[in-house]
């Protein structure tokens, strides 16, 4: 059986994305690939066991059965790592993930394993990535976002992690490369890393449209009220646009899928973007939303007019820089219905990384 840790230099780099498209990648290879993620922090409620998001969404989308608590034996809810501190017990944690590892690799010709994190995430409670991917004798590959003296400074720092506790680094993929700068960072990363005596496994360019949320996305994690639209929940947002300036201006600014962030009261503003359409399609606005900031329904009238138009409206209590800063440090996840994103990142995947190095150094 073939086994591989998937680790990152730090949050949000793209360990699940990349964990997906090597996944389904790799079941072109392979009869049977199996998942698990030992220890995550976000997590659902599901049959009244607590499961990581991510093993939720590579179980649906890759339709890997290989039982979801054993996919995500260790999660790490609110108040797991003060209890630890106050009554450590590392060999209980270790007993449960490699329990729950022997249960899924039973029969299995390759499993991904997902870390959380960095190297060192878990180190406060005795399980840091390092030190899990030793539990299971399984080899490294760290993912980082695009650039060139950053992430390989971070690549290094992991690096030493893994080794301090014995753990083979089998390379790194470089994620997130904005594509006008693609080919510099390519060279240099590789000719950077090359001199450390790190491989290269692939560089992977950005995709604009795997950060884009949902509306429906947005009112899950910001908790505002839908006043109506909601069967077009599922529209994505390019930008978002925080409609504090002139109707004038503010034309300038809306393009196609923009979510408009203005006060309830704003109807110069509404009425301005209840007034921009799409070029190609004359009868659909550009926004794909419009977020009510202050709590502030408008009047009659102006909602009657917001029924109508076929976005979908919500309603926020707090004002509108608070709106925006909410929206924005939101972290967007690919869901098991986003096919469209999910068929990008295989492509992306098998275009942009090289599948064969990874197999012959498991």
């Amino acid at each position: 059986m073939k086994k591989i840790f998937i680790a990152a230099t730090k949050q949000n780099d793209g360990k699940t994305t990349v964990s997906l498209g090597l996944i389904r990648n790799f079941q072109n290879i392979f009869k049977k690939v199996c998942f698990i993620k030992p220890i995550g922090q976000r997590y659902l409620e599901e049959e009244g066991l607590k499961i990581d998001e991510d093993s939720v969404l590579i179980e649906e989308v890759c339709g890997i059965k290989c039982g979801l608590k054993d996919m995500s034996p260790i999660a790490v809810e609110k108040g797991f790592t003060e209890r630890y501190i106050a009554s450590p017990n590392k060999e209980s944690i270790s007993r449960q993930i490699k329990d729950s590892f022997r249960r899924v690799s039973k029969g299995q010709n390759l499993v991904i394993v997902e870390g959380t994190g960095h190297a060192g995430v878990g180190s406060v409670f005795d399980h840091s990535n390092a030190t899990v991917a030793k539990l299971l004798g399984s080899k490294a590959i760290l993912i980082s976002s695009g650039g060139v003296g950053r992430p390989i400074d971070e690549i290094i720092l992991n690096k030493a992690l893994f080794e301090r506790e014995g753990v083979k680094l089998l390379g790194v993929i470089i994620n997130k490369v904005l594509p006008d700068k693609f080919n510099k960072i390519n060279d240099l990363v590789r000719r950077g890393l090359k001199r450390k005596g790190v491989d290269v496994l692939g560089v992977i360019p950005y995709n604009p449209m795997l950060s884009r949320p949902t509306i429906e996305q947005i009112l899950e994690e910001t908790g505002f009220e839908i006043l109506c639209g909601k069967e077009y929940l599922e529209s994505y947002v390019s930008q978002v646009i925080v409609g504090a300036m002139e109707p004038r201006d503010a034309v300038k600014y809306i393009v196609e899928d923009s979510l408009v962030i203005t006060p309830g009261d704003r109807e110069d503003m509404i009425m301005t973007v209840l007034s921009c359409f799409r070029e190609k399609n004359a009868k659909r606005l550009k926004a794909s939303g419009i977020v009510l900031s202050g709590g502030i329904t408008p009047e009659q009238p102006i909602m009657n007019l917001l029924y109508k138009a076929q976005i979908p409206i919500l309603l926020a209590k707090s004002d509108t820089y608070d709106v925006a800063t909410s929206i924005h440090d939101l972290t967007v996840k690919i869901r098991p219905r986003d096919k469209e994103k999910i068929n990008a990142v295989v492509k992306l995947i098998k275009d942009n990384v090289d599948l064969n190095k990874i197999l012959k150094g498991m």
